[in-house]
């Protein structure tokens, strides 16, 4: 049986991994944290120290994700992505359920709380290098234990004959690398137009997608 979502797993990681980084990324607090540092500070810094941060954090949950996946039987993983990306779906449109609807102002809110406390203590003089190691202690911070980071585990242990460790890492680098770009360069007219329970709902569907395909697999 050919594996789900497509026959080529490069192409299916490829395209599974933009789409569901980009969907958890959007008015996410990392995204405001990036717009609040691009209109205090020059955004080439910010983009820098930001995507290093995502790129860094993706690496790790890579690494967590592939590694829970060679501790089991081969036989097990299909079904241990199945259950992963069900109830992550799940929880996902669980939450959007019970969301406010100026979720996204909370996620700003809090994001640029972060950084003034951050720059509180900080003197005047603003260099290229004080930006990134700011915009990339931030957004590292923040990105620990966020929905994205555990996207990126729980599709790392789909079967690899389903999602490729390259198909896996170029997407997931584009989604964050297209989100950040926005942030700092289109963050404040998107940020109006975020709206967090649909990106919610969006992402919980696809995950449902996801543990559906795994689940096939598993059957076959």
């Amino acid at each position: 049986m050919a594996p789900p979502l497509s026959s080529d797993p490069s192409l299916a990681a490829f395209g599974s991994s933009l789409t569901a980084i980009t969907l958890a990324e959007l008015g996410d607090k990392t995204f405001f944290m990036a717009l609040i540092l691009a209109v205090r500070h020059r955004a080439r810094w910010v983009f820098i120290g930001s995507f290093a941060a995502l790129t860094a954090v993706t690496l790790i949950s890579l690494a967590l994700g592939y590694g829970l996946r060679e501790l089991l039987p081969q036989s097990l993983v299909p079904w241990l992505a199945a259950v992963l990306f069900l109830s992550f779906g799940i929880k996902l449109l669980i939450d959007a359920q019970g969301m406010a609807a100026n979720a996204a102002t909370e996620e700003k809110e809090e994001a640029e709380q972060a950084i003034n406390t951050a720059e509180s203590s900080k003197a005047s003089q603003i260099t290229a290098w004080a930006v990134i190691w700011e915009a990339f202690v931030l957004v590292f911070i923040a990105e620990l234990g966020d929905r994205t980071q555990f996207t990126t585990i729980f599709m790392a242990t789909a079967p690899a004959q389903v999602f490729s460790f390259g198909g896996l890492l170029a997407g997931t680098l584009l989604g964050h690398a297209l989100v950040t770009w926005l942030a700092v360069g289109a963050g404040k007219w998107i940020g109006q137009w975020v709206n967090e329970r649909l990106l919610y709902r969006l992402s919980g569907g696809l995950f449902l997608v996801f543990g559906l395909a795994a689940l096939s697999q598993a059957l076959s």
